[in-house]
This record gives structure tokens, sequence and C-alpha cells, in this order.
């Protein structure tokens, strides 16, 4: 079971010489594909973006762009890639190359092809003239945060997206837009060591935990955004990594009778268009969470795998009551979110074992929101996350959940705050008397971000804004 290659811009290449642990961009260059150009590293400027066939949600293929500088070249094994330079020729301009062009969306060029490759995504999204005009989609139906990921710094965002909401539909004969209509080639399974360094992809989930029982201490990466920034900036070079990011098994998304379960492969992405807004919570961070080619990639199950205390799904789980489903070669186990973290980057999950599912309990919470806190309004960090989910029934709060980020050395639940809200009436004194005890949540720390102060003063003021903006919530019955 070795590696063959990838289909790129209508060819197929074979790998030739490769190691594990080489990312897509570094790949693409070295076959000359240099429009791909490395800015970051670390998934931030959307300079090395380019188109991958993925399953689709609106057609059986959907062309989807992502970082080229995060994931593994090997991770990509008999798929297809577009990059800048297969969309069009100097003498025959793709439409997204000629509207960049004419309405002068480019200028040092160093981001454009990236650009480029984010707006061609969108450009054959299925579905996307019937998007109805709005506060980031133009007339188009053009979805500016296709862009969210991409940064310019000479020419401005103003042609750029005047050049996104001229675009019209593909023409009936556009050779990307007719790919729509197929399926994707299935992930090829992959075996390569080089340098005493493996790649394993394995075809099913018992092939997978039965790998992972025996390298403990491999490398799992579905999208591999957090394992492209170790590699990429840190030189972190494991020994073994086992891709899963195509297991059908963790790419279902079931909403039953009593609970929503979302397959821990499932990208950001994916999960957002699936639920179409049936988990409004979720919805509220979906767009604050990075960037689209960030979404277009991570996977719910990595963002609860890392650990990471700053992650802004953990606190939405948590407001959400949710619980991870565990599995290993002896079978699953169930585990609250709220018990799951044990410490920085720590938690009850065993070396053996891997995140199967998320499962969301019905019915959901009549009062949610969720408040991110960071330097940026898109593509950053947060400083502080915050999410509520709360039933309130004849005026008084029956249940709340509140679930924090960046306040502690892992996401954690306001326990206090809680019971200083169930049982008492939903009233301005009561959320400023919960907010005081919100305040002393956590364990907030001094740091480049935010200071502690700061990190406590807006974990009140945001039980505050909730109460402001809902003072009058919608009711359960009980």
């Amino acid at each position: 079971m070795g590696a063959a290659g990838i289909r790129v811009n209508g060819q197929d290449i074979p790998f030739g010489d490769i190691t594990p642990h080489m990312t897509v961009l570094e790949w693409l260059r070295r076959l000359g594909f240099t429009g791909c150009k490395e800015g970051c590293g670390e998934g931030e400027c959307g300079a090395c973006a380019v188109l991958v066939a993925r399953p689709g949600i609106g057609s059986a293929t959907e062309w989807v762009a992502v970082n080229a500088c995060l994931g593994p070249v090997l991770g990509l094994d008999g798929q297809e890639i577009v990059t800048a330079e297969g969309l069009g020729s100097p003498e025959r301009l793709h439409p997204v190359q000629h509207e960049m062009a004419v309405r002068g969306g480019s200028q040092c060029g160093y981001c454009t092809p990236g650009f480029i490759c984010s707006m061609a995504a969108e450009f054959y999204r299925a579905g996307r003239d019937a998007t109805p005009p709005g506060p980031d989609h133009g007339p188009n139906g053009f979805d500016l945060h296709a862009l969210s990921g991409n940064l310019c710094r000479c020419t401005g965002y103003r042609p750029i997206r005047d050049a996104a909401y001229a675009l019209g539909p593909p023409a009936p004969d556009d050779p990307l837009a007719r790919r729509r209509q197929a399926p994707p080639a299935p992930a090829s399974p992959t075996r390569v060591r080089t340098d005493g360094a493996e790649f394993l992809r394995p075809p099913t989930l018992a092939d997978a935990l039965r790998l992972l029982r025996e390298r403990p201490t491999a490398s799992v990466v579905a999208g591999s955004t957090d394992w492209g920034v170790e590699v990429n900036l840190r030189g972190t070079r494991a020994q073994c990594v086992i891709a899963i990011d195509r297991l059908p098994e963790l790419r279902e998304l079931v909403v039953g009778a009593r609970h929503v379960e979302i397959g821990a492969g499932l990208t950001l992405t994916e999960i957002e268009r699936r639920l179409a807004g049936r988990v409004p919570l979720l919805g509220e961070v979906f767009p604050q969470f990075a960037s689209r080619l960030i979404r277009n990639s991570a996977t719910i199950g990595g963002n609860l795998g890392t650990g990471s205390p700053i992650g802004d799904i953990a606190p939405v789980l948590l407001a959400l009551d949710a619980d991870v489903v565990l599995v290993n070669a002896d079978g699953e186990r169930d585990v609250r979110l709220a018990d799951y973290f044990t410490g920085y980057r720590r938690s009850v999950r065993q070396a053996d074992e891997l995140i199967r599912a998320v499962r969301i309990p019905l019915p959901l919470a009549g009062l949610v929101a969720f408040h991110k806190i960071a330097k940026r309004r898109f593509d950053d960090i947060s400083s502080v996350a915050l999410a509520f989910a709360l039933d309130v029934a004849d005026g008084t709060v029956v249940r709340a959940r509140i679930g924090l980020g960046g306040v502690a050395s892992m996401p954690v639940r306001a326990r206090a705050t809680e019971s200083a809200l169930e049982g008492r009436r939903w009233s301005a004194e009561t959320a400023e008397a919960a907010a005081r005890v919100l305040r002393g949540e956590g364990t907030p720390l001094d740091d480049h971000r935010a200071s502690a102060a700061y990190r406590a003063a807006m974990l009140g003021q945001g039980l505050l804004k909730l109460y402001a903006e809902n003072p009058s919530p919608r009711e359960v019955s009980v």
C-alpha cells in the first residue's frame, strides 16, 4: 500500500521523492507551481490557497479552497488539486482572473493567486446564484466570508470585492463546473515510510484503531490545521502520522429525536451547511471561527482533540451540554464534555482512543448567545469566549449552562454563575448579581492578548450584554 500521486490541474503527477511531513505547498512549489505562495506558514494569510475536489452538499463534487501550507501532501493521495495556474492562462483568463485584472484587484501579486483560488471556490459553489443579497452577500450571491482567510497589504479590499460581485454564473462548458456532477476520487489507503517516519491512511475506522493501539504515540491528523503549524513553525516531526479525515464512520451527521450527533471527521464548513441553522448556538460561532479557509479543513474532533483552552468550539459545546463519543478497538464510551478536559491540552481520552462523534442533547435551550472577544472581528484567536444556553419559563431561569474559553488552562463551565441564575427571575438585578459571580470564574492570566483584569471584566460584561439584548427571551415549557 504505497502512494501514487495527485491529479494537479488535470494531469496525474506522481509524488516522487517525498516525506511524511512534506506539505502540499512545498510539493507544489517543487513542481514549479509557484503561484502558490508561502506567507505565514500557519494558515492566516491565504497566499497558499488551492482548490481541492471534495464530496459536495449541493453537488456530487465541490471545489473547496484550503491552505496548502498546512496539510500533508500525502493526505491528498489519489485526489485532485487545481492551482491558480490551472484556472486559466494569459491568453484565456478564467472569469475570476479576468475580473480581478480589469477591476484593479492585484498590485504586488503575492496574495493574488490565493485570492483567486478562494474566489473561484465561491464562484463554483452550488446554489450561489439563489443566495439573496445581504450585508455579506453581493447581488450575485457571492459570500464575502469566502475571502475572510485571504490578506492583502497593497491593493486594499474594495477592488477585490468589486471583482467578486461582478462574477456571473459559470459557463455551461466550464470544465470545473461540469466536474461537479461526478463524484470525487475516494481517498486512497496509503502507507509511506521514509527517513524513519511513516504516513498511514487506513481504509476503515477499525484499521485506524488497530494502528493507533500499535502506535500510541502517533500523530493523528484530520484537517491538519494544528499539525501544519507544528511542522512549519516548531519543526515537529512525529515518527508516525495517521490520517483519519476521510473515514466514512467519522463523517456522519444525524438529527434524531433525542440528540444531534456530529461526526468528528466533518469539517466545520460541512457541519455549518448540513445543520443549516438547526443548532443556533453553533450557527453563531461558525462565522467567527478563524476563516473560511480554515473551516474548510478544521474538524470538530480535531478542535476538541487538541484540548486548546482558547478554541471556540469547546465553550459552545459545553453550553450545549454535549457528550463526546470516544472509541478504541474494544468499543465506545460516552463522556460528558464537562468531564472531558483535565488540564492544559489534557483530557480523559486514552492514547488508543479517537473521538468518533459529538452528541448534543435535544431539545435545545431557548436563549443562546456566543460572545467572542478578540483584537479582530474575524480570523483571530479569542482573548475570551463565552457561550450561553439558558431556559426561561414563567420569567424564571430554570436551567443555565455557560461555557468559557481563554480564562483557564482548559475550557470550563461557569458553574457558580449557573447556580446564581437558576431558580431566579430573569431580570436586570439577577443579571447584575450573576455578572459579579461570573467575573470571578476561571483563572485568567496576563498575556499578550489581554490582561487578567480585562478578561474578568469581559466575563461580567458578557452576561450583562446577554440580558440587555434579551430582556424578554422566548420561554420554554416545563
